[in-house]
């Protein structure tokens, strides 16, 4: 029977999946907004409220306490310096999932874990979304046509090629140069 087994396995052993979401718990409060897989949004979310009431009272033995799930000392000190005041007056509630959606190599549904406060940025709004498989190649041709671009007043360069330039040569009455002959070996 499924009797109080509450917590998803995720395919993972007790220690890998500890030190994961120990990574995530790290990351989320770092950069206050991470991209994962729905299930594992869904069991990192109440580990992350439960750190977030705890570090609203800021004393030694919580922030020994917190250590335990963060172990780097400077996101851990955001956590009780930054981020908990600001859910100082908040009973719960404090991260919210965002769904996304499937990811393209799997299909895992994934999902944008986010504090409530969060906003993104101006450089990452300006900045699009990373681009699919080959997309810097896309990307790279696209900047290549953007310098070629002439400046105004100036006259658009064309790119030449040795045909194109052997059909105008022909078409303005020019000739040909002669192809050298092979030398046989006697």
């Amino acid at each position: 029977m499924r009797h109080g087994m509450v917590n998803r396995k995720l395919g993972r052993t007790s220690g890998h999946r500890l030190a994961m979401f120990r990574n995530q718990l790290t990351s989320l409060v770092d950069k206050e907004r991470i991209v994962t897989t729905l299930p594992k949004a869904k069991e990192l979310r109440p580990q992350i409220e439960r750190l977030i009431t705890l570090a609203r009272n800021d004393s030694q033995h919580t922030r020994r306490i917190a250590s335990k799930s963060i172990q780097d000392p400077a996101v851990l000190a955001k956590l009780f310096d930054t981020i908990s005041p600001r859910f100082a007056n908040t009973p719960g509630g404090y991260t919210r999932i965002i769904k996304l959606g499937p990811r393209r190599g799997d299909a895992a549904e994934m999902a944008i874990l986010e504090f409530v406060g969060f906003e993104l940025s101006k450089d990452e709004k300006a900045a699009p979304a990373a681009p699919a498989k080959g997309g810097k190649k896309k990307a790279a041709a696209s900047e290549e046509t953007a310098e070629a671009a002439p400046a105004e007043g100036e006259k658009p360069k064309r790119p030449r090629k040795a045909a194109a330039k052997k059909d105008e040569d022909a078409a303005a009455g020019g000739e040909e140069k002669p192809k050298r002959a092979k030398k046989k070996k006697e």
